[in-house]
């Protein structure tokens, strides 16, 4: 699961096997739609999850939160 760093300041939340190949297919252009259309700048936050069933779990979980929850959670995790 992970977050991204949008160009117009909104928060991209996935999952993938792969993290740096996701993230450089997004910065390409080749990514999710949002991210075609809004650009991703950073990788703000990563995290594992033992199946993608967890994985598809958490960034459920995630989503709901407001941007500004997601923010102390790429904060805290650059502690």
């Amino acid at each position: 699961m992970y977050l991204l760093l949008c160009k117009n300041g909104g928060i991209y939340t996935g999952i993938t096997t792969d993290v740096k190949r996701r993230f450089a297919e997004h910065k390409s252009g080749n990514g999710a739609h949002y991210t075609r259309v809004f650009g991703a700048v950073k990788m703000l936050y990563a995290e594992e999850a033992k199946s993608r069933g967890a994985a598809l779990k958490r960034e459920h979980e995630i989503k709901q939160w407001s941007a500004a929850r997601k923010r102390t959670l790429t904060k805290s995790s650059s502690a």
